[in-house]
């Protein structure tokens, strides 16, 4: 079976945010509704070493939508069956079916399904599914001027690129098996890293 993944390169990310807008955009998504995330990580300071002050300060950039898991904990948690799994592993909502009862959101690892407050349902990335269809890309991966997001088979992926199982702030990658491949930036192992635009990502 097909399994599609996006591929992520966090040490090409800008920060921008150019895939957030084109996916508010292409989705006509309102306020408070953001399907991709860019959420800024940093830490580190100033250290005083005898008479010198020495700095250890780092940031990265993290790009990260629903993730269109091989085990979706959101389609397993939906007691109207309306999230379902696509042959090339989609994970879509039919919001015909959907009673807004947020059990998707509680339980997804990664804040993917969002309340719409004026439809009264769930919504996320579906991966462009109607330009996948057209055999477009999404609209994430054509926006991105630094060229940090790409789309494919994940096993492809993963042989082209590697695969970085745990990035900060992200889970443990064997909770649901996530499709998405991650080039680490340099500093992802640096100790003690914070996400410092949390309003801004932060769901509900």
């Amino acid at each position: 079976m097909k399994r599609l993944a996006f591929y992520f390169d966090s040490s090409s990310c800008s920060g921008c945010k150019t895939c957030q807008m084109a996916c508010k955009d292409k989705n006509d998504l309102g306020p408070g509704q953001v399907w991709r995330r860019v959420y800024e990580v940093t830490g580190g300071g100033w250290k005083k070493q005898q008479s010198r002050w020495r700095q250890d300060i780092f940031a990265y950039n993290l790009s990260m939508s629903c993730n269109h898991c091989e085990d979706p904990i959101c389609v397993k948690n939906c007691p109207t069956h309306a999230l379902g799994k696509r042959k090339d592993g989609i994970v879509q909502i039919d919001q015909s079916l959907c009673i807004g009862c947020k059990y998707c959101s509680w339980v997804c690892p990664y804040g993917a399904p969002q309340f719409d407050s004026q439809k009264g349902v769930m919504g996320k990335c579906d991966f462009c599914a109607d330009y996948i269809d057209q055999g477009k890309n999404p609209s994430c991966v054509d926006a991105c001027p630094m060229r940090a997001l790409d789309f494919g088979d994940y096993q492809a992926l993963t042989e082209k690129y590697g695969l970085s199982d745990h990035i900060y702030p992200l889970p443990a990658h064997s909770i649901t098996e996530p499709s998405l491949c991650i080039k680490a930036h340099p500093n992802a192992d640096m100790p003690n890293p914070e996400v410092s635009n949390i309003e801004e990502v932060k769901i509900g």
